[in-house]
């Protein structure tokens, strides 16, 4: 019989409703613990006899691999393949999948919320009224400020429309251009790098990680940055040097920071971002909605069936 280890915790937390269609596959799954993603040595430990993985942020490493005599489809649940070794699974013959596109209102969204939320400061107005003040914080307004969006692929263009639905002038970066009705439907435009960095009130990272993007915004970035800018990051913790960004939230450089992602997840007790009001602290958990899981889940499993010829 065909084995498939599930390693994401989404689908396992909804596999009954699938239970019926491996099984008219053919397909036997297994269900590990698993909380957040399973590391290299504890995959290691459990890959060897499975025709197929459907992983979440999983670490795929070549050594995991290596392991994984008769592994043929990595079906990845989710949009980012920063933690397979993409090599690796390239010279092993391995099939990958993965789900482009399916999250992009769900984390344009929770950017968005930030945006607002930042802008408005109403997570300190909820402590303060929390503990009996009756504060009156002045914010400021979205509508005429700029934002920079780095990363224009599906779930950049869903921010700039909400974006520019709120007035704000956008800027964008990234190695493709979008269409051009993306373009003149949200007034975007596309410049270099250093030219946003220079001129954004806000900034959203919205790229994939690579080995180019990683630590995109460093010590020199931040220091580009305008006094009193504001810092958005639903992609992927490593694209921030984040010692670069404590430094910038405790010298006032930066005006406030709302991160859903970080290097090392969950978030170390001791991590400095924790001492920060104006560092609005997330789970990794902007796709996370009911439909966007189920959407995934249908779409993961569609690939791995497809990669084992089913």
């Amino acid at each position: 019989m065909t084995r498939v280890l599930i390693t994401c915790p989404y689908l396992q937390q909804t596999i009954d409703g699938y239970r019926p269609l491996f099984a008219d596959c053919g397909i036997e799954v297994a269900l590990p613990p698993v909380e957040q993603r399973m590391t290299a040595p504890r995959l290691m430990d459990l890959i060897d006899g499975f025709d197929g993985i459907i992983a979440g942020d999983d670490e795929l490493t070549a050594a995991v691999l290596e392991r994984a005599d008769r592994l043929r489809v990595i079906s990845k649940w989710g949009v980012g393949i920063d933690s397979i070794d993409l090599a690796a699974a390239a010279r092993r013959g391995i099939q990958i999948f993965h789900t482009p596109g399916v999250f992009a209102d769900e984390v344009a969204d929770v950017a968005m919320g930030y945006l607002i939320l930042l802008a408005r400061r109403l997570h300190t107005i909820d402590r303060l009224v929390r503990a009996g003040e009756w504060a009156k914080i002045r914010g400021v307004s979205l509508a005429g400020k700029t934002l920079g969006i780095i990363g224009v692929g599906s779930i950049g263009q869903a921010l700039a429309r909400r974006a520019a639905a709120a007035g704000m002038l956008l800027l964008g970066t990234d190695i493709v251009t979008p269409s051009t009705d993306v373009l003149a439907a949200t007034g975007l435009r596309l410049v270099a790098l250093g030219e946003l960095l220079r001129t954004a009130d806000f900034i959203s990272l919205n790229c994939v990680l690579t080995p180019a993007t990683c630590g995109i915004l460093g010590r020199a970035q931040f220091a580009m940055l305008k006094p009193g800018a504001y810092v958005v990051n639903t992609s992927r913790g490593a694209l921030i040097d984040e010692e670069a960004l404590v430094q910038a939230l405790r010298d006032g450089w930066v005006a406030g920071a709302a991160l859903d992602v970080f290097e090392e997840e969950p978030l170390p007790l001791d991590s400095p971002l924790r001492s920060f009001e104006n560092c609005v602290l997330g789970s990794h958990n902007s796709s996370n909605t009911y439909e966007a899981v189920l959407r995934t889940n249908d779409l993961a499993i569609s690939n791995l069936l497809k990669g084992l010829g089913r």
